[in-house]
């Protein structure tokens, strides 16, 4: 049995971009929804790419992550290793190099945790969430301005690890909740 919505989408009536950068355009939507009420809106428009985040195991007890520089809070910021999906990339790929980039290890199996999306009220960004098993070492270049701090985790200390305060970026909490569901999956 759906619990899907039967309502239809507003109608835009009216989109014009208001400011765009190399990374979001933000545009300006005049809406009309079924009842007649009329509204405006802004949102951001990503890339449409779509991008990818793994919960990396380096063996069955150890999880990988990553400290690294987060603008948005002007601080130093604890999460799994992610990135934007390129041109022609599937996101498995992505998530591979991703890893080789981010942490110097590949995955031999990815496993599918879910698909999130972030504020979408006003945001089209969707990220899968992957847990990544069997990895071996292999360094791709990446994209950091400055090498990323490594930390390695013990799963069976997930409340030490939600405690920590610069663990708090929604996606990576959601991935370790998720993957925390399905953990036997991963390893039997």
């Amino acid at each position: 049995m759906s619990r899907m919505s039967k309502r239809s989408i507003p109608k835009i009536i009216h989109r014009e971009v208001v400011a765009k950068s190399r990374l979001l355009r933000i545009e300006s939507l005049d809406l009309q929804f079924s009842n007649g009420v009329e509204r405006k809106y802004e949102r951001m428009q990503g890339s449409g790419r779509g991008a990818v985040m793994i919960v990396p195991f380096i063996d069955a007890d150890t999880l990988v992550l990553v400290r690294e520089y987060a603008a948005g809070l002007h601080s130093y910021q604890l999460g799994f290793p992610k990135g934007l999906i390129d041109p022609g990339e599937s996101p498995e790929q992505a998530a591979n190099r991703e890893l080789r980039e981010e942490i110097g290890y590949g995955a031999k199996r990815l496993h599918t945790l879910y698909d999130v999306t972030s504020a979408p009220q006003f945001f089209n960004a969707s990220m899968r969430l992957y847990v990544g098993t069997d990895l071996y070492p292999e360094k791709l270049p990446g994209d950091e301005p400055e090498p990323l701090e490594l930390v390695h985790w013990p799963v069976d200390d997930v409340e030490g690890l939600l405690a920590q305060p610069d663990f708090n970026e929604a996606r990576s909490v959601a991935a370790l909740l998720l993957m925390l569901r399905q953990r036997e999956l991963f390893h039997p």
